[in-house]
């Protein structure tokens, strides 16, 4: 194996590294940080005192990452399981505690058509494992979105109403 890139990631040892779709890749460090990188720049990063106001900075780390292309899991020493959009970090699911210890691995459950099979109407699943000898399954439901139709109808529907606006301010507009 030939190195073909190196950088300081994290202040200390990094707990755990995965790699994603389009050359990403996500650690989780005991600097209490898990980043998104793309080759050696920062693309973007969760600090628990960011994202969770008011927890002590030290009664929290990130242990365990995965970016499934579309989400982000995480697990944390303290046996709490997040979900959050991979390039927003937005999160969308978060149990505090869901296991009695540390977690030590997470996983998505793959887009193959069993996968889909077993995730039913949810967006994504996630299987979790920690000290505690537990495997738990966290389901993260469908967004509800709207149709493509109505948000073009809709769109069609502000266009007429802003001439129709117009048109009453600026006599002579059409």
């Amino acid at each position: 194996m030939k190195k073909t890139l190196e950088f300081k990631a994290h202040d200390g040892e990094i707990e755990d590294i995965a790699l994603g779709p389009d050359n990403k890749v996500v650690t989780a460090g005991r600097d209490f940080q898990c980043c998104v990188w793309q080759r050696d720049q920062l693309v973007t990063g969760l600090r628990w005192n960011e994202n969770l106001p008011g927890v002590p900075d030290k009664a929290y780390r990130y242990q365990a990452c995965r970016d499934s292309g579309t989400f982000l899991g995480l697990g944390t020493v303290t046996g709490s399981v997040a979900i959050h959009i991979a390039f927003s970090l937005q999160r969308l699911y978060y149990v505090k505690e869901a296991h009695g210890i540390v977690v030590t691995d997470v996983a998505f459950v793959p887009e193959s058509q069993r996968g889909r099979e077993l995730l039913g109407g949810n967006e994504a699943a996630l299987l979790s494992v920690a000290v505690d000898s537990r495997c738990r399954l966290h389901l993260l439901p469908s967004r509800r979105s709207l149709p493509v139709w109505l948000l073009l109808l809709l769109c069609a529907g502000l266009i007429v109403a802003a001439i129709l606006l117009l048109q009453l301010a600026f006599p002579g507009f059409l």
